[in-house]
């Protein structure tokens, strides 16, 4: 056992890890630990007291058995300060995020800061043929692209996608109906246009009516709109 699996096993609860593993059905209950959320800034508090070497071989120390190791990666992905670092970091992690749970917690405040710069990187991420992939570039472009700096050309690449994969599909239905939440007068044009596959369009339908930021008006024309 490593230093850093020793330092999470004694954060270990048993009952959480089950719980954790009902919700990535994708993973066997044998990858989860069971470390809950609020621990891990105690876990790096731990880490930071080692030798640098310890952490920076953890982080090049890929694939990792548990979850909680890829949840650990993440968490110190997102605290790097410097933007050509931290996408170095993400983009060696990238090809071995292998749950929603762990690219959905992706959100390092220097790629906010430098979103102009990392947008060629969402678009070939987007782009990419990997499922974790392709949610992570749908998710950040989610996050830091739907408010001021907001054009509608940049819904069009999700838009295209046709995929079998499930967790890439409800992350597309998830931008859309975030979309149709902040910019409603352009992203409805997507919807009303039938630009997503059935399933997505539907799904991106029923999120949005589901939010209390869509109006009782604004519902009721997006359920006109569902594809039978």
């Amino acid at each position: 056992m490593t230093q850093i699996q020793e330092i999470l096993f004694k954060y270990q609860d048993k009952q959480y890890g089950d719980f954790s593993a009902k919700l990535v059905p994708t993973l066997p209950r044998e990858a989860f630990i069971g470390v809950r959320s609020p621990s891990y800034k105690n876990i790096i508090r731990e880490i930071a007291a080692l030798p640098g070497s310890v952490k920076e071989d953890f982080l090049a120390d890929l694939p990792h058995k548990y979850h909680e190791e890829n949840c650990l990666q993440i968490a110190l992905i997102n605290k790097i300060k410097n933007y050509d670092e931290c996408i170095t970091a993400l983009e060696k992690f990238l090809p071995y995020i292998n749950s929603w749970a762990i690219s959905d917690g992706l959100n390092p405040p220097i790629l906010k800061k430098n979103r102009h710069q990392l947008l060629p990187k969402l678009v070939q991420w987007i782009g990419d043929d990997a499922t974790y992939t392709k949610r992570v570039g749908m998710l950040l472009l989610m996050k830091y692209f739907l408010d001021d700096d907001y054009k509608p050309e940049y819904l069009e690449l999700p838009a295209s996608i046709r995929s079998n994969e499930y967790y890439v599909n409800m992350m597309t239905a998830w931008l859309f109906a975030e979309a149709l939440v902040k910019q409603w007068d352009t992203a409805i044009s997507f919807i009303q246009n039938k630009k997503l596959d059935t399933w997505t369009h539907n799904k991106a339908i029923q999120k949005a009516c589901e939010s209390f930021r869509v109006s009782p008006e604004q519902k009721e024309y997006l359920k006109s709109l569902r594809i039978r």
